[in-house]
């Protein structure tokens, strides 16, 4: 429920940026269209006033009108050629200081690459061009819903990744102090339960349930070891890892169903730079996962070969699978599938393989109702 939630507040905001960036789209396109049929308007305008200036029969009122109209255009970037080319005029371009009149003939073809020109005919088929381009309100109002929705998404992932950011170290507190904390609160009944075992062994020497209580407290001094190292930095020594991997599939094989068949399949020992208390959780953590896949009846195979530099290691069941779109989550913090427990156990996988080991860890392949295989890499 935690996680489904967590994907609809991520889907809101995309969604909500997105009509947003909609919405901003669509207003600063009608703006656009409306100032572009005003400037067109305006230099339909000046052409027609540039038209009758030249007209012979003009009084001086329509000439100060029609003047008036040539310097009411302070925006739109016009000029005004000759059938041959020639430039007569120029408003609202900003020539250089230097190489102007070049400047001027460039900016000339580039009118006329747009197509923005209208034909102004001065009788005696005599006629002139009056080329012009958007003006820089124009462009800046185009592209600024782009510059807009850039900023919205600039600001969504840096709120979303600093929200993230936060949370994990809020996650990596808990989760220290919560490990700290059981590790100390462990110590005391183990080792009163060490201290009835030597007594029991001492009342009944033949006793066959000694051996395996001491295991067990044995396996109960590892997991505060292990709690107790979260948040430290481990020490990674070599070790061999068929070893390692046996001892863990030892002690599973007297403490499950005798219908679940361990497999072990090791072309030859190898070697690795690794904690061994950390690793072995890792392995514990997959097993038990691939044992509460298999409902009690099943074969969980564990596999090794070199891949380059590199080792990988592959736990595989034939249990009920996992879902693809869960393949991913199953890592975070919370998520579980059983009815009992905090759904911390891949997650504390991860970080020990990822952050204490530096390797990866992922879903390789899954198929409901025909298994999962999680692979690591070292």
């Amino acid at each position: 429920m935690y996680y489904s939630r967590k994907r609809l507040f991520k889907l809101f905001i995309l969604i909500g940026s997105v009509i947003i960036g909609s919405a901003s789209l669509i207003y600063t396109k009608l703006l656009t269209d409306e100032l572009k049929i005003e400037e067109e308007q305006k230099v339909a305008l000046w052409a027609e006033a540039t038209r009758q200036l030249v007209q012979p029969d003009i009084d001086e009122q329509a000439v100060s009108l029609m003047l008036e109209v040539l310097k009411n255009n302070n925006t739109v970037p016009v000029l005004l050629t000759d059938d041959k080319g020639i430039i007569y005029h120029h408003r609202n371009i900003k020539l250089p200081k230097q190489g102007a009149e070049q400047y001027l003939q460039s900016e000339l073809e580039r009118m006329k690459k747009t197509g923005k020109r209208i034909v102004i005919n001065l009788g005696d088929d005599e006629v002139q061009y009056l080329y012009y381009r958007s003006s820089l309100l124009l462009v800046k109002l185009t592209w600024f819903p782009i510059v807009q929705l850039i900023i919205i998404i600039v600001f969504v992932l840096t709120a979303y990744f600093a929200f993230n950011s936060a949370r994990k170290r809020e996650q990596d507190q808990v989760w220290v102090g919560m490990s700290k904390e059981t590790a100390h609160q462990l110590g005391t009944p183990i080792s009163s339960l060490m201290g009835w075992a030597d007594l029991l062994a001492l009342k009944d020497e033949n006793s066959k349930i000694v051996p395996e209580m001491k295991n067990d407290i044995s396996r109960l001094q590892n997991v505060a070891d292990r709690f107790s190292k979260i948040g430290s930095k481990p020490i990674l020594k070599s070790l061999d890892l068929k070893e390692l991997v046996s001892g863990t599939l030892d002690y599973f094989q007297n403490r499950v169903s005798s219908k679940i068949q361990f497999k072990l399949d090791f072309e030859e020992s190898k070697t690795i730079y690794a904690n061994a208390v950390l690793l072995e959780w890792v392995l514990e953590n997959l097993i038990k996962n691939a044992i509460d896949a298999t409902l009690g009846k099943g074969v969980i195979t564990i596999s090794s070969q070199h891949l380059g530099d590199q080792i990988v290691i592959d736990i595989s069941d034939d249990g009920k699978g996992i879902h693809k779109s869960k393949h991913t989550t199953v890592f975070e913090p919370g998520y579980t599938s059983k009815e009992r427990g905090w759904g911390l156990g891949l997650t504390l996988t991860k970080r020990i393989v990822e952050e204490y080991h530096g390797g990866k860890i992922f879903v390789k392949e899954s198929e409901l109702g025909k298994g999962t295989t999680f692979r690591i890499i070292l």
